[in-house]
């Protein structure tokens, strides 16, 4: 085996710390691994320098061809959810865990790639994953970062030279994901599974140490991480709304114990606002649907209590009601989060009485629901109207005298349309653009998908010559996303 530079350090800080959690394992090989996009900015945060990446050992890193001396590559443990119905025993099926690399802001990234080949926890499946949607992950997670969300990020997709059998027969690639860890609400439900208290006390202390090191000083150092895991996911599903992604898989498996989204598998922007609009093609009874990801959220949340119980309390009563009550707190934190951002969407100031803005934003969202209207075009209309030019934005509503009553409200309260401009995206992954990009990207042509990646990684600011990159594509109520699996 060939040394990688002296730069390229992977920790196995998971693998030592709970090696039940951590199964050892080794990529496939691939056969004819060819570099197709590479995050050059994220690359350089890691500590790898983008040339090397570009060669032929840096790519063998990230196809998990080239490990470094002392490296343990693992697949991960975890359970989870799928759809409400638990599975005790889920885990990395296409996917590995390199290990931890540093970053320059002073905290352990992982390095994990998808894709990578069949493990223990594959259940049947190649453990393979294609071009499209790997594709999709590096587009929409760079986007998300972009927007400000928190996010597990893609540095590189590598074609592998292999096919790989869904439908049809596609072409074959590996994500390499940076993420804050790969810890899930679905790690918790499996080492709680196992009975073993002090197996789930590593992992939660793992936990606390990664992400959230305040409540290693609380009082109850156990229900202060679920405290924490409640804002951040609070926090996080609010700035979901906010942008209209949907992720359409939100699993207990897919709940990141870092407040990060994960997992870009049948996920979509809306077009017309639409609370009931799902876009996974598994998902039959809309239970990921738009508007249902704060409660799923919280249900998720409901589960990780379960899981932290033993730690919470001996007495499981006393448990139970620690709980319950920190649980509580994600409404009131998801309110304010999401209250505080439609405010920043309307320009509105901070200190304006919630009688006048509560009230203003629920008449809006029916409006823009009734006339189904393009959820992220509007908000820049709506900037338009605050300076002045309301036909942008009343033109795209069928009910005009709704809109125009509305708009009379709105602009009384004088909206600051640049600080709008600053919080209302231009450019989001539309839907159309990225089926476009990925299917060029499948057959060879990686155009489509720099021009998009382009327009979506500066996404607040308007340029000429991406009028298509920030108009509303045709409406297809039929309009379905897929996992890749």
């Amino acid at each position: 085996m060939s040394t990688a530079p002296p730069t390229v350090v992977l920790g196995d800080e998971f693998a030592r710390t709970l090696p039940e959690l951590a199964l050892p394992h080794q990529a496939d090989e691939a056969l004819a691994p060819r570099l197709l996009v590479l995050d050059e900015r994220l690359a350089a945060e890691v500590g790898l320098a983008p040339d090397w990446l570009r060669g032929p050992e840096g790519v063998r890193l990230l196809v998990g061809n080239h490990v470094p001396d002392g490296a343990t590559p693992v697949a991960q443990a975890y359970a989870g959810h799928q759809f409400g119905h638990y599975s005790p025993r889920l885990g990395d099926g296409r996917a590995l865990l390199l290990g931890e690399l540093a970053h320059v802001d002073g905290h352990p990234r992982d390095l994990h790639l998808k894709g990578s080949g069949r493990t223990p926890f594959s259940r049947g499946g190649d453990g393979l994953a294609a071009v499209g949607p790997m594709l999709r992950e590096h587009v929409v997670s760079a986007a998300m970062h972009a927007l400000g969300i928190p996010t597990t990020r893609s540095l590189a997709v590598v074609a592998t030279g292999r096919p790989v059998r869904r439908e049809t027969v596609l072409p074959g690639a590996v994500l390499a994901r940076v993420a804050s860890s790969h810890l899930r609400v679905g790690t918790f439900q499996y080492a709680r599974a196992t009975d073993d208290v002090d197996l789930l006390r590593r992992l939660a202390d793992h936990a606390i140490a990664r992400h959230h090191p305040a409540a290693a000083r609380a009082g109850n150092p156990y229900l202060a991480l679920f405290e924490a895991v409640v804002a951040a996911q609070a926090s996080l599903v609010a700035r979901w709304m906010l942008v209209g992604f949907v992720h359409g898989v939100m699993n207990t498996d897919n709940t990141t114990i870092s407040g990060e989204t994960i997992d870009y598998g049948p996920c979509a922007f809306l077009g017309a606002f639409d609370p009931t609009a799902v876009y996974s093609s598994i998902d039959h009874a809309g239970r990921y649907a738009y508007g249902n990801q704060p409660v799923v959220a919280e249900w998720n949340l409901a589960r990780l209590a379960e899981a932290l119980l033993p730690l919470i309390d001996d007495d499981q009563d006393r448990a139970i009601a620690s709980a319950v009550e920190a649980l509580g707190a994600f409404r009131p934190g998801y309110g304010a989060a999401w209250s505080a951002g439609m405010r920043a969407k309307l320009g509105l100031a901070g200190g304006l009485d919630d009688a006048v803005a509560s009230p203003l934003v629920d008449d809006l969202l029916v409006l823009l629901r009734d006339n189904r209207v393009d959820h992220t075009s509007f908000y820049r209309r709506l900037g338009d109207a605050a300076r002045g030019d309301v036909e942008r934005a009343r033109e795209v509503f069928l009910d005009l005298a709704g809109i125009d009553g509305w708009l009379a409200r709105w602009r009384a309260l004088a909206p600051d349309a640049d600080a709008m401009d600053r919080v209302n995206p231009v450019y989001v992954p539309r839907n159309h653009l990225v089926e476009e990009a990925l299917a060029a990207g499948e057959g060879g042509d990686l155009g489509p998908l720099e021009r998009l990646l382009d327009a979506v990684t500066a996404p607040y600011d308007e340029r000429p010559g991406l009028d298509r990159y920030a108009a509303p594509g045709p409406e297809d109520p039929d309009y379905r996303t897929f996992c890749g699996t």
